[in-house]
């Protein structure tokens, strides 16, 4: 338990202290408990752990008690492949790939590859982990004439942008994304390994090459628990 002594706004800056030196899974004493050790109110105690909450240090479960959620992975303004982003924080990157077919675009993907309707496109389902734990559910699309044969390739390991490049001499260059919150579906949370209704970011990203053609459009649902987005916001003069 933390130690004594804390009142007012230090309560919240010792939980989060305390909160980071325990293992993922941690159990957190009880509110009551707590506003004993401390001598303060336990609306005061549940006020500073629903912020831990919300801020995703902790999390909830009904009947259980409160528990130390897994540090979350940072998702940034930068333009990486998932790959990168889990390399870059230390975590070991993977796939499961849940199927690959070529099927006729369809006006709406269409629309969102900038093609025509009857085209043909490779569509990608994929869920990613770090570390080997799931961590977004993907499902990517792809003109198949940009890239034949891709049907064939293996993508349960690697990244798809290192396999643009150096087998199809194809380079990512920008992206336009699009971030939303979300709850996962049954069958969205049984690909990632929790609990129907949870929060998730879905995340939308077109993909265009150095000329300004799309390259690719996906969708990935990210777990809400182990997944933040970080933006850099600059105020014109």
């Amino acid at each position: 338990m933390p130690p004594t002594g804390a009142k007012g706004a230090r309560l919240q800056e010792i939980f989060e202290a305390w909160v980071a030196e325990l293992p993922t899974g941690s159990p957190i004493p009880s509110e009551r408990d707590l506003a004993e050790h401390f001598g303060v109110a336990r609306m005061t105690v549940r006020l500073q752990l629903d912020r831990l909450a919300q801020r995703g240090l902790l999390y909830r479960h009904r009947g259980r008690g409160t528990f130390v959620a897994e540090r979350r992975v940072a998702h940034t303004e930068h333009l990486t492949s998932f790959t990168e982003d889990m390399r870059a924080r230390g975590l070991e990157p993977g796939s499961r790939l849940l199927g690959i077919e070529e099927i006729r675009a369809g006006a709406a993907l269409a629309a969102r590859l900038e093609i025509s309707a009857s085209s043909r496109v490779v569509r990608i389902r994929r869920v990613r982990t770090a570390d080997a734990e799931p961590m977004a559910a993907e499902q990517t699309h792809v003109p198949a004439r940009r890239f034949p044969g891709l049907l064939d390739e293996d993508l349960d390991h690697g990244s798809l942008y290192d396999l643009f490049e150096h087998r199809y001499a194809v380079r990512v260059a920008a992206a336009d994304q699009r971030v939303t919150v979300t709850d996962l579906s049954d069958e969205e949370a049984s690909l990632l390994e929790t609990e129907p209704g949870r929060p998730a970011f879905r995340i939308e990203r077109t993909t265009r090459d150095a000329d300004g053609t799309v390259i690719e459009f996906a969708s990935s649902v990210y777990r809400g628990d182990r997944y933040e987005v970080l933006m850099h916001a600059k105020r014109d003069v």
